[in-house]
C-alpha cells in the first residue's frame, strides 16, 4: 500500500512544453535535473521516488517542489547573492591602477599601499586577484647591483675601429 501524495505539484505548463523547457535548458546544467524531477512529478511519481531516482536527498525535492508551485521556472533558476562588496570603489580601483602601472611593485608592495592610501587591508592572495584583474603580470624580482654604472651597456658595446 502506497502512501498518499501530501504536496501535489502544480502543473503550470503541459507535459509536452516542460519536456521542451527541458532540451532548451541545457545551457543551464544546473535547471535541468529540476526540470526532470517536476516532469517525474507530473508523471505520478511520489517525490521520495523522484529524488531517489535522481540521486538527490528528499529536502532538495521538496524545496525544488515549493519553489516550482510558486514561481515556476523561475523560482528553479538559482538565487546568488552575489559574493562580498568589494572594499574599494571603482574610483579607488582605477587611482590604484594608475599607481601600480608605474614601476614595478611586489605583491607585498601592493598590500602595503593600499592599506596606506585606502586604509583598506586585503590578504595576498586578494590582492593577487586584483593584479590579475588589471591583467597585470608578476615577476620574480631582478637583483640589481648598486655597483652598476647607469651605461653599463655603452660602455660594454663592441665599436668597430
Amino acid at each position: 500500500m502506497t502512501r498518499r501524495r501530501t504536496r501535489e505539484v502544480a502543473r503550470i505548463v503541459t507535459e509536452n512544453e516542460l519536456s521542451g523547457m527541458i532540451s532548451r535548458e541545457r545551457s543551464r546544467a544546473r535547471i535541468v535535473p529540476m526540470l526532470i524531477f517536476i516532469r517525474m512529478l507530473y508523471k505520478g511519481k511520489s517525490v521520495p521516488e523522484a529524488t531517489s531516482e535522481l540521486g538527490i536527498s528528499k529536502r532538495s525535492g521538496y524545496l525544488w517542489l515549493n519553489r516550482w508551485n510558486k514561481k515556476g521556472i523561475d523560482g528553479l533558476v538559482p538565487m546568488h547573492g552575489g559574493g562580498f562588496r568589494q572594499k574599494l570603489t571603482s574610483e579607488q580601483m582605477e587611482q590604484l591602477k594608475g599607481d601600480v602601472s608605474k614601476g614595478s611593485w611586489t605583491t607585498d608592495d601592493v598590500r602595503k599601499h593600499i592599506k596606506l592610501r585606502f586604509n583598506v587591508d586585503y590578504s595576498m592572495r586578494q590582492v593577487s586577484r586584483i593584479l590579475k584583474k588589471f591583467k597585470m603580470h608578476y615577476a620574480k624580482p631582478y637583483p640589481h647591483d648598486y655597483r652598476r654604472p647607469k651605461d653599463a651597456e655603452d660602455q660594454l658595446k663592441k665599436t668597430d675601429s
